[in-house]
């Protein structure tokens, strides 16, 4: 694997890329796009929120260590109810901030529920305005309790796929 990850190659989900091409043999593929707002005001508030895990935060998760998103930085994310919480150690893998596009992707490594990669990417036009594009693959992990389990995290995939869509909408 690459560096440790669960999959290969890193960097798959292509966040810097307008169109996202490639096949990727064993993996669940997700690529959606939605207008999350116009103009400036909504362009910084969305970049500044993505590169600081406010997709992930703002959708349930909690993210260690509380920094901006970093190349070849590991991170914890979790999410639970009461005592119960699921964590998922990822390395980002991938960095994009220009005037028009912004984002990140990252990589699930061992003891992640689940092996692929996740990309919360936000983008302006011409026109001013301003979208969230989400990428991701997805695939059982190579081993652990989780690989039974893979069917109703697909489940939990899809629900929070929906509170991420509605994230960065103010």
């Amino acid at each position: 694997m690459d560096q440790g990850l669960t999959y290969t190659p890193a960097g798959a989900t292509s966040p810097a890329d307008d169109l996202w091409t490639g096949e990727f043999p064993g993996f669940r593929r997700f690529d959606t796009t939605v207008v999350i707002g116009h103009g400036e005001p909504r362009w910084t508030a969305a970049s500044e929120s993505v590169l600081r895990w406010g997709i992930k935060r703002r959708s349930g998760f909690r993210v260690a260590p509380d920094a901006a998103v970093s190349t070849d930085a590991e991170y914890r994310i979790s999410a639970g109810c009461g005592p119960v919480s699921v964590h998922e150690p990822v390395r980002v893998v991938a960095v994009i901030d220009t005037e028009n596009r912004c984002g990140f992707a990252y990589g699930t490594l061992p003891g992640h529920p689940v092996s692929g990669e996740e990309a919360f990417v936000v983008h302006r036009d011409s026109t001013g305005t301003v979208s969230l594009t989400l990428r991701s693959l997805t695939r059982p992990a190579p081993a652990g309790p989780w690989r039974s389990l893979f069917p109703a995290l697909l489940v939990a995939q899809r629900l929070y796929r929906r509170r991420y869509l509605r994230a960065l909408v103010d």
